[in-house]
């Protein structure tokens, strides 16, 4: 079995290769979207790789890549179903537009090489989770998969209710401010956020383990400080008018109860 440096660099070098054909693929495409929707499928191999190589406890090992699996595929299929047919995202847009025509080369690095490396680092609670053999599972990964199901629920209902108010075209330029919506602006990105610390507390029940922290936080940041509800907040406010109500009311990430009109008022 390989040790931990092995284990690493084995799930380093399986992203490297699915980057790399993706980046081959999305040249071909014109779409360098293809990138976003192969995200979470990304930690599904990092979390099997890990588990057919690392020489950590079978439990622990099937459990993480077990819960990664599930949290991958559905996020994988649910970005498929929302993106396919409906171009590349506005994002890349606007980087191929600054790079012209250097992006088919500037992306490798700016796009999916970046990606790779934030990949490789968030998931260090699937890498290191499943090197130790001792202990075995315990407390702590029933505590873990506690907070894990929490967090997918999280974002799972809230992309299910956001996809319902987007079907009907009467909401269309409205905001949605239903369902778990009503109690935080990013009820799926909370959900992502849960999910990764609920994945690194069942991988800290070993030793090595513990360092996967890392990785729930580094994930963390990304969703409140860089690529998501920050940069997200940006476009909406310029697009919808009435979101700006909406987040005096509404708590950005952590639900809580909305604030009344009058009390939010004061603020």
């Amino acid at each position: 079995m390989a040790s931990v440096g092995e284990v690493m660099s084995l799930a380093g070098l399986s992203i490297a290769l699915m980057m790399f054909c993706l980046w081959i693929l999305s040249n071909f495409l014109k779409n360098a979207s293809i990138v976003d929707i192969a995200w979470g499928m990304g930690f599904v191999s990092v979390a099997w790789v890990s588990f057919l190589v690392g020489n950590g406890n079978a439990g622990r090992g099937l459990l993480l890549a077990s819960l990664a699996t599930i949290w991958g595929v559905r996020l994988s299929v649910h970005l498929a179903w929302r993106n396919i047919g409906n171009g590349e995202d506005f994002r890349y847009r606007a980087m191929r537009k600054h790079h012209g025509r250097k992006f088919w080369f500037v992306s490798l690095y700016l796009v999916f090489a970046l990606q790779g490396v934030l990949m490789w680092v968030v998931s260090l609670p699937l890498q290191l989770g499943q090197v130790d053999e001792q202990p075995s599972l315990g407390f702590l990964s029933i505590v873990g998969s506690v907070v894990w199901l929490v967090g997918f629920l999280f974002e799972s209902i809230g992309d299910l209710q956001l996809a319902k108010f987007k079907e009907n075209h009467q909401n269309e330029g409205k905001v949605m401010q239903t369902g778990l919506w009503k109690y935080t602006r990013h009820p799926n990105y909370f959900g992502d956020c849960v999910v990764w610390w609920g994945l690194a507390i069942v991988g800290s029940e070993s030793t090595l383990g513990r360092f996967g922290f890392i990785g729930a936080a580094v994930m963390t940041l990304l969703l409140l400080k860089i690529s998501g509800m920050v940069f997200l907040e940006k476009t909406i406010v310029r697009r919808r008018p009435d979101y700006v109500a909406y987040q005096i009311a509404t708590s950005p990430f952590i639900p809580r109860i909305p604030r009344h009109p009058k009390s939010a008022s004061k603020l």
